[in-house]
């Protein structure tokens, strides 16, 4: 394998994007062979990409994009913690399979924690998996007492 290069996603990346976005929930144990979905995610990652509220990181090697993770600035309402408001949420953290194992969700997740910190927001979250949680605890994150909770609003489809 080459060196890897660590960059901003472009639209031509966007079909990458979303199978390892893919990739992330079926390694969750959440079945995305759906089409459907995959086409909403296409629109939306291609709406988002060049958005300077959003940052795409990508790791590319041999010409492959092989890993990737999102941050999205979020206006959320000021609290203790960001007496300003808005935070980053970091998401869509995934390397292909033979990929694992190399660093690369690591670079990929650096590459947004700049672009985070340099947002100025004061805080960003994450939902970690029990496989991820080492490594975002290595770049700073920390688990919280608060669990998050969903609650559909609507049926898909």
């Amino acid at each position: 394998m080459g060196e890897p290069t660590v960059r901003r996603a472009r639209q031509a990346d966007v079909d990458a994007v979303v199978a390892l976005r893919a990739e992330m929930f079926e390694a969750m144990g959440i079945a995305a062979g759906d089409a459907a979905w995959r086409d909403h995610a296409r629109v939306w990652f291609e709406a988002r990409i060049d958005d300077p509220r959003y940052c795409v990181a990508v790791v590319e090697v041999d010409g492959v994009v092989v890993s990737c993770a999102l941050g999205s600035l979020r206006d959320a309402a000021p609290s203790p913690h960001a007496p300003e408001g808005g935070d980053v949420l970091v998401s869509n953290v995934c390397t292909l399979p033979a990929a694992r194992g190399q660093g690369y969700a690591r670079a990929a997740l650096e590459h947004v924690m700049r672009w985070a910190r340099s947002t100025g927001a004061r805080r960003a979250e994450l939902f970690a998996t029990a496989a991820g949680r080492g490594m975002y605890t290595a770049v700073g994150f920390t688990e919280t007492q608060q669990s998050a909770m969903r609650a559909r609003l609507r049926e898909s489809g």
